[in-house]
């Protein structure tokens, strides 16, 4: 089977990539903060309820056929023993930072995809020691914390084919991955586990005929491309056969929050105080990052699977950056939601969008009304006030002062969960950063 290199460079693609992932960072991280949690089936939940759902399970709980995502009911079903704790974000953050330490002793860090996964680049010398290298990164690790931290790690000619190789052999796994080899040595995974394939990808690819890894290496960049319907399918293509594709850096278009509710947390008040916070977090970030918004979204959902029903909501006004004009807006939308939406809603998020630079506001947005006949000088005060408000809750916690009433929500971190691709900042918690805190297990 001919290669691409082949025929465009003449030269074999040499492998410069390492991907390292670790393993059920949530779990392990619990389980290296408490020993007497090492070796246990373990679960981490969002919330102290007996109706919410594992947002990471130990490998132990794994090797019972638990997954992420599973209810505490159907875990107990497998597991009765299992144990749960509550989710620490802030503790996960810190740990994340002091492991990216560590792996810069040895390697410097070239980006950092998510909570629990890092890519470096390789010389020519760093790439020939193979598993020697990756057993160096594991090693410096458990010494640095301790052997219930686990990660995997993958090394080949590019990020995605590095990444591949960090899941293919999870736990504490390692693989490389070399030109010479491919399609062969993958030729064993089915499509969903590359990453890129989503399931209308995977969709799209079988109605052209693609079902294997033999057929995808098969593709031509054009019909990769027309596939997935934009570029990405070429650079998912050059990728694959070993050639770097080089992505433009993206520019941050939204800020915004979501908070799945407890069964107990749907009533209207509880919905709008959420709501609140979860604007006032979107709020905060966008104004770390110097940028101002135009619009407000409002979204709720009400059901699961085929009955899930969503609701939005929009509004526009001004380049904004002040609490003032977000919450404003924000109350609109709740009482049309009140009007027009059969509470509880089991999920909201708030999104500030049509986000802008001052550079790229023209005078008339700065001249004009922002709302209700305000003008440039009331703008700007609340402006003042917002900063304050920012640098006050920096020095003393987020919880030291709010606009409005600000409501206890089931779960804490409102606005500073984790997410993929996302990792909040120190401000974003509720707290002045402090040691870590004790393990909080489920009282249900």
């Amino acid at each position: 089977m001919s290669k691409p290199w082949e025929i465009e460079t003449g030269a074999v693609p040499k492998v410069e990539r390492l991907y390292l992932d670790f393993d059920s960072f949530f779990a392990s991280a619990e389980q290296h903060f408490n020993t007497g949690l090492r070796g246990r089936p373990l679960g981490v939940v969002p919330l102290d309820s007996p109706h919410t759902s594992c947002i990471a399970v130990s490998r132990e709980a794994k090797a019972h056929g638990v997954k992420s995502g599973a209810s505490i009911r159907d875990a107990r079903a497998l597991i009765p023993d299992m144990i749960f704790v509550i989710a620490r974000h802030d503790a996960y953050v810190r740990l994340h930072k002091r492991i990216l330490t560590v792996i810069g002793s040895i390697l410097p860090v070239a980006a950092v995809r998510s909570i629990d996964e890092v890519v470096c680049h390789l010389s020519p010398s760093e790439a020939a020691q193979g598993r020697v290298l990756a057993d160096r990164i594991k090693v410096a690790l458990a010494q640095a914390f301790s052997p219930a931290l686990t990660c995997s790690i993958g090394m080949a000619p590019t990020e995605l084919l590095a990444k591949v190789g960090a899941e293919m052999n999870k736990p504490d796994g390692f693989a490389l991955i070399e030109a010479q080899a491919l399609p062969g040595c993958l030729a064993h995974l089915p499509l969903s586990d590359l990453p890129g394939i989503s399931k209308g990808i995977g969709a799209r690819l079988a109605a052209a005929g693609v079902r294997d890894i033999d057929g995808l290496w098969r593709l031509a960049p054009k019909q990769a491309r027309k596939i997935w319907g934009n570029v990405e399918g070429e650079r998912f293509w050059n990728e694959f056969h070993g050639l770097h594709a080089e992505r433009p850096e993206t520019k941050k278009s939204m800020y915004g929050h979501g908070r799945v509710l407890p069964r107990d947390g749907r009533s209207p008040d509880q919905v709008e105080a959420c709501a609140r916070q979860l604007l006032l977090s979107a709020a905060r970030r966008l104004r770390r990052d110097g940028l101002r918004a135009t619009e407000l979204v409002l979204s709720f959902r009400t059901g699961r699977g085929a009955e899930d029903a969503q609701w939005h909501w929009r509004d526009s006004f001004p380049a904004a950056r002040d609490d003032r004009t977000f919450t404003r807006s924000l109350s609109k939308g709740l009482a049309e939601a009140r009007r027009r939406v059969r509470f509880s809603p089991r999920m909201v998020s708030v999104t500030l969008q049509g986000v802008v630079t001052d550079a790229e506001i023209t005078g008339d947005l700065f001249g004009g009304a922002l709302d209700e006949g305000a003008d440039e000088a009331t703008r700007q005060k609340w402006e003042r006030v917002s900063d304050l408000m920012d640098r006050l809750r920096q020095s003393h916690g987020a919880n030291a002062l709010s606009l409005g009433v600000q409501d206890e929500i089931a779960g804490g971190y409102v606005g500073a969960k984790i997410a993929f691709g996302r990792i909040p900042d120190e401000a974003d918690f509720s707290e002045v950063p402090t040691a870590d805190k004790e393990t909080q297990f489920l009282s249900y």
